[in-house]
């Protein structure tokens, strides 16, 4: 206690008294200065991102593009900010900033993957293998894209989860973009009994694909028998459709094909065994 006593009773409190009451307004000067710049740089960034992006809906812009640009922007310009605000406070900027760029460059070696993400978002947003709105799979992963962001891409998936996907593990793996072309094959297999004729079930089938607007004149359906199995005769039916009609189409030919076999006799196979009994029995 009494070291603690002497070490307060050696301060020049009257000297720090005198320097706070010389030098007060100056200082309150300029922390308000660099608040005024701070939060209002905080707000004119905000501004100009909004403006940006107008400017490129405009233009009808990608939005992936549009989304990882305005981030990128949004970043850069809030450093700015915050250095000109340091330096509102008094402080030596390019001392801070060599400060800084040590720093950061500190920061980059412990966040490697971040910079390789961030690479990654770079060579998605300039060749583009999805963008805004796609259906894709990647990294393991199938969704709807939501967000092309600086590190990450956001999806979301048919059951409406939001999944958040690192931009490096996706430009690693394989993507396969359901949304890329305008139309799509629907891939089918029809298998029928042995029973059945076979010239029968193709122009039953061939009727239920003309009767669906939504399969396209061309390329022309494919109907062919793929497969002698082991219980059943196999058809491919392979109609050509927009891709927005993909899922619609493959529910409901798949269910008029169960119909329409009912009410004209073709017959569904199940899977079966013929079983021989010897009796090995002697008299």
């Amino acid at each position: 206690m009494e070291d603690l006593t002497a070490a307060f009773t050696g301060i020049d409190w009257q000297g720090i008294i005198d320097y706070l009451s010389i030098n007060a307004i100056d200082l309150a000067g300029k922390i308000v200065g660099a608040l005024v710049i701070f939060y209002g740089g905080r707000w004119l960034v905000g501004l100009a991102v909004r403006a940006l992006r107008k400017v490129m809906q405009r233009q009808e812009i990608d939005r992936t593009l549009e989304t990882f640009v305005c981030n990128l922007v949004r970043m850069a310009l809030l450093v700015v900010v915050i250095i000109a605000a340091i330096s509102a406070l008094g402080i030596q900027t390019a001392s801070f900033i060599a400060i800084f760029g040590a720093a950061g460059l500190a920061v980059g070696l412990a966040l490697q993957g971040s910079l390789s993400n961030f690479a990654a978002g770079v060579l998605i947003v300039l060749f583009r293998p999805y963008k805004v709105g796609d259906w894709v799979e990647a990294a393991g992963i199938s969704g709807a894209v939501e967000q092309v962001q600086i590190l990450t891409t956001v999806l979301k998936t048919g059951d409406n989860k939001q999944i958040i996907v690192p931009n490096s593990q996706i430009m690693d793996s394989i993507i396969t973009n359901y949304s890329a072309n305008d139309t799509r094959r629907v891939d089918m297999v029809v298998g029928v009994s042995y029973d059945d004729d076979l010239d029968k079930v193709r122009k039953t089938v061939e009727e239920l694909v003309a009767a669906d607007d939504r399969i396209l004149d061309e390329p022309a359906c494919t109907i062919a028998v793929s497969e002698l199995a082991d219980s059943s005769v196999n058809f491919v039916v392979r109609p050509w459709v927009k891709t927005s009609d993909y899922w619609g189409v493959m529910f409901d030919l798949t269910e008029a094909i169960k119909k329409r076999f009912d009410q004209d006799g073709i017959s569904f196979p199940f899977p079966q065994q013929d079983v021989h009994l010897y009796n090995a029995s002697k008299d």
